[in-house]
């Protein structure tokens, strides 16, 4: 029996199965690579899904957590910190407008805390979309489309109303003047990576205005460099021109692995909230707040903004060329691939057992996720290794002929 093995049973006898038998037990991490229990080295392209954004082990983020934890730990929401104020700022800062912010521990109490701020328009129906994903709580839970996670949970809070992902005119169909919030993310991430079209996203805002309702993003995935720019919504090839949404959500790889989660509004909706409307015990403590400004700071000092657009773009370059790949898209390290076969469970397989570690999005579409440190030599270890591993997984070449496309757009 392997020291993996051992673990895996024992983990089976301790936690609730509600993620299944983990896929391996891993030991150490150092910048995009880990080890598991048995010494095996792994290439991370999945990053804690989309979290650890300096990879494992960044000495920049341990000596932050270190240096915070010496000096203060934990002080509760009775009192503030330079830390937690610091960030607060700085984020209102990169969003380029007049903010306030709540923090919370995790991306779904993010969420969470924006579902009840649109409560406080006096409006109660927010318009989501298909192929969402905003978190597994209930509220969270609520604003997310898939049945499979929905249905075992219902009834879950009311006035939702999901329409297609990327379609203006189902917009403005839906949206009226009992609208509190349009709830969309800029890339979607949970459904493989989908880019909706340029001009999307500005016809939301106005939309929303239009109806006096509030423009609320989820940028919980696509936040903090992971496309390129600090937010997706940001980022001149995912938007044509500017918009300044109403809320912004973020978490994942806000503190690059401490829990961490930020609501941030903008135009006066910070105001919503009186003191008791809302509660965290440990959101915004000074450690994760440490972290967090660190991340932001290495992100910043080491231009991993422009370094995640070159890795990015020479994965789907390179992973594109194979033709069982029909579609790369994506924008910096956040990238998607469209499979010719719904053989997506294989291939991550195969991935791990070649050292890569992927995530199967949907049946045929590959989600990866790195650190912004992610090496050239990491992407093209694993470009070198693509073909073999849709080998092993069994997808055919018979038929195919070219190279799918590419691109940050449909």
């Amino acid at each position: 029996m392997t020291v993996t093995s051992e673990w895996t049973e024992r983990y089976a006898g301790a936690l609730m199965n509600a993620f299944g038998t983990p896929k391996l037990v891993l030991a150490r991490g150092a910048g995009a690579h880990v080890w598991d229990a048995d010494g095996r080295e792994y290439v991370d392209l999945l990053g804690g899904i989309a979290v650890n954004a300096l990879g494992h082990a960044h000495p920049r983020l341990v000596a932050a957590v270190t240096d915070q934890l010496q000096t203060l730990g934990h002080i509760s929401n009775f009192f503030a910190s330079a830390p937690q104020i610091t960030l607060a700022e700085r984020l209102g800062a990169l969003l380029g407008a007049d903010s306030r912010v709540f923090f919370t521990n995790s991306g779904a109490e993010a969420n969470e805390a924006a579902f009840k701020l649109t409560r406080r328009t006096g409006r109660t129906k927010i318009v989501a979309t298909t192929g969402s994903f905003h978190g597994r709580t209930m509220g969270a839970l609520a604003l997310t489309s898939k049945a499979a996670y929905r249905e075992p949970f219902e009834p879950l809070p009311g006035d939702v109303v999901f329409v297609e992902y990327g379609d203006v005119a189902a917009l403005e169909a839906a949206v009226d003047t009992e609208t509190a919030a349009i709830l969309l993310e800029p890339i979607q991430g949970e459904a493989g990576v989908i880019v909706p079209p340029r001009d999307y996203l500005p016809a939301a805002q106005r939309i929303a205005h239009e109806h006096g309702a509030l423009l609320w993003l989820d940028e919980v995935q696509t936040g903090v460099g992971r496309t390129g720019a600090w937010f997706a919504h940001q980022h001149p090839d995912l938007v044509s021109g500017q918009i300044a949404p109403d809320i912004v959500t973020l978490a994942k790889g806000l503190a690059g692995g401490i829990p961490i989660g930020a609501c941030i509004a903008t135009h006066g909706a910070g105001k919503l909230f009186d003191p008791g409307n809302h509660g965290t015990t440990f959101g915004g403590n000074p450690v994760a707040a440490a972290a967090a400004l660190a991340v932001l700071d290495v992100i910043e000092d080491d231009g991993l903004l422009d370094h995640a657009t070159a890795m990015g773009e020479r994965l789907r370059r390179g992973l594109g060329v194979d033709p069982r790949v029909l579609e790369t898209r994506g924008s910096g390290l956040l990238v998607g691939l469209t499979l010719s076969e719904q053989k997506t469970a294989d291939v991550v397989t195969a991935a791990q057992d070649a050292g890569f570690l992927i995530n199967g999005a949907t049946a045929e579409r590959i989600r990866l996720a790195p650190p912004l440190v992610l090496t050239e030599a990491d992407v093209d270890a694993f470009v070198a290794a693509w073909p073999l591993i849709l080998d092993q997984a069994g997808l055919e070449r018979a038929g195919l002929d070219g190279a799918g496309t590419e691109g940050v757009a449909p």
